[in-house]
């Protein structure tokens, strides 16, 4: 039987041998780190083009910088071209036969002449006898449904007009309120009306309601013992007969 011979290893043998193998890798990386460096600096020093060439200073005295721009002297304007101006030739006058010859009796009419025949004054269209009258529609004096007119009576209905129910509202048995807005005029008839509100739209409420007001009449409003024109809010029931 043959006896194993053990070689004993321990903490001596790693503490004799550990320095030695840590120097050398320092040493191989610090060497291999150089070797970069300088790998990059060769060639950028190979690799190097002096695109400008060498520049060098030139020296100069304060005698050979020559006067100073003066603050008072005025910029230099920029050069203009100028245009190129066809003058006129001046001829001599040929002569022409009588029956060319222009009427001497035109005479060329002024500014304010053109203007007086595009746009003749109102003053001068009218007859000194007759009073000039200015038709305005009285549709586009119809002021808006927010403006107060002061009234000592209000409108007063003398003709009332029933509306007719929508046909579609009829037949599905819908009913609705609507709001009207009527412009009464100074005869007493309804110059305006407009719907602004109804709680159910898009059925003909508003259309039939509005229809029903033009036909409506009334007393006119007094103020001052004269009839204004004013705006009156009334509501109009829908509803169906069982």
């Amino acid at each position: 039987m043959e006896a194993i011979v053990q070689y004993p290893y321990g903490a001596w043998e790693q503490k004799c041998y550990y320095q030695k193998h840590m120097l050398m890798g320092i040493g191989s990386a610090a060497l291999l780190m150089v070797l970069i460096i300088v790998s990059v600096w060769l060639y950028r020093v190979i690799t190097y083009e002096d695109v400008g060439g060498t520049t060098r200073p030139i020296h100069i005295t304060i005698a050979q910088l020559g006067q100073p721009p003066s603050f008072s002297s005025k910029l230099p304007q920029p050069a203009i071209a100028k245009p190129d101006i066809v003058m006129k030739k001046v001829g001599i006058p040929t002569p022409v036969a009588d029956e060319e010859i222009a009427d001497e009796d035109v005479v060329i009419a002024t500014q304010d002449e053109l203007k007086e025949i595009a746009a003749p004054a109102i003053a001068a269209m009218a007859d000194q006898s007759q009073e000039l009258v200015i038709d305005i529609p009285e549709e586009d004096q119809i002021p808006a449904s927010n403006v107060f007119v002061a009234v000592e009576r209000q409108p007063v209905q003398i003709r009332e007009e029933q509306p007719k129910y929508p046909v579609l509202a009829l037949a599905g048995g819908f009913t609705a309120k609507v709001t009207i807005e009527a412009y009464v005029g100074k005869d007493g008839k309804v110059k305006k009306a407009q719907a602004v509100k109804c709680t159910r739209l898009n059925m003909g409420f508003e259309e039939a309601a509005i229809a029903a007001a033009y036909l409506c009449e009334y007393s006119p409003a007094i103020q001052n013992g004269n009839p204004v024109a004013v705006w009156i809010a009334y509501t109009v029931q829908f509803t169906l007969v069982r």
